[in-house]
């Protein structure tokens, strides 16, 4: 990679994003405290926001790499997955809810797997609009989670608004999750070798001697 890509704006945003990870969920260690929370969605909604700017500013400016592409949405999953443990932990995620970070998380390990199993194969499948929504979706909804007790002292129901968008969110992971795992059936079946392919050990001896 060349050293002018590695230090492009839109890779320096990604780097941001994966930087305030660790930082936000050092915040959320103190759930009770309202400082503490505006904090972690100030941070959160910063990182969010630069999800958008650096996909689009590559492509705007031309400086689109490889590196991008690969960081990009590992730094969303790492995100949304930190702050959703962290929520289960301190209980603004509980009871049914629960499955709904279940199935988000995994729905990104699900999605991983298939995109380094693909890349083994030089199969590249495109993010679809759904996916998108999806994306934003679950950034809209942690937030509001995020911001919990905080935010119930200026928005009542802040946690109810996030949990509903949490639900809706996973439904759209689901869509999406079986939409990519569809997509890449016809790899998965093309790469599985047929009984015809297949032979055994010393099968092509015997056929010399026949």
């Amino acid at each position: 990679m060349r050293q002018s890509n590695l230090y492009a704006l839109p890779n320096l945003l990604t780097y941001g994003r994966c930087l305030a990870v660790p930082v936000v969920v050092a915040f959320l260690f103190w759930p009770q405290e309202h400082w503490a929370r505006w904090w972690a969605l100030g941070l959160f909604v910063a990182a969010a926001i630069t999800d958008y700017f650096d996909g689009y500013l590559a492509r705007a400016w031309n400086q689109q790499s490889a590196l991008g592409k690969m960081l990009d949405p590992i730094a969303d999953k790492l995100l949304v997955a930190a702050v959703l443990m962290m929520l289960v932990t301190d209980g603004t995620i509980a009871g049914l809810s629960l499955w709904a970070a279940i199935v988000i998380l995994l729905r990104e390990i699900l999605v991983s797997g298939l995109r380094e199993y693909l890349a083994d194969l030089k199969v590249s499948v495109p993010v679809s609009a759904v996916a998108k929504w999806k994306t934003t979706m679950q950034l809209v909804a942690v937030g509001f989670l995020v911001a919990g007790p905080a935010g119930e002292a200026i928005l009542p129901g802040t946690i109810m608004i996030g949990t509903v968008l949490l639900w809706i969110s996973a439904i759209l992971t689901i869509y999406t999750g079986w939409d990519y795992l569809r997509a890449s059936l016809d790899h998965i079946v093309e790469d599985i070798p047929t009984a015809q392919d297949v032979v055994e050990p010393g099968s092509k001896g015997r056929e010399d001697s026949a």
